[in-house]
């Protein structure tokens, strides 16, 4: 049987991570606080940003920035989006 959570992302009940998704108490936080769907979700938002505003983990901003990013998509709050992406038709 798989975990669940309660998803602050979509205030629901739904299935959680298997692990934490990074070291610490922020890692601790997500994996009790967010959906596998919302981090997936999440994960798909954060490659975009990355490749469509070119930026460089390397850099100790742009890991700062993500974060806020991440916070503010958890928290349904505006967050950045890659500009000028078109989702694929279905």
């Amino acid at each position: 049987m798989s975990r669940t959570v309660f998803c602050r992302k979509y205030q629901e009940e739904l299935e959680g991570l298997d692990f934490p998704p990074m070291p610490g108490k922020k890692g601790q936080e997500i994996w009790e606080t967010v959906s596998k769907k919302a981090w997936e979700e999440w994960q798909n938002q954060q490659t975009m940003l990355i490749n469509e505003k070119h930026l460089s983990l390397m850099d100790p901003n742009t890991r700062k920035y993500l974060q806020a990013q991440m916070e503010r998509f958890f928290n349904n709050e505006p967050f950045d989006k890659a500009e000028g992406y078109v989702p694929p038709e279905k």
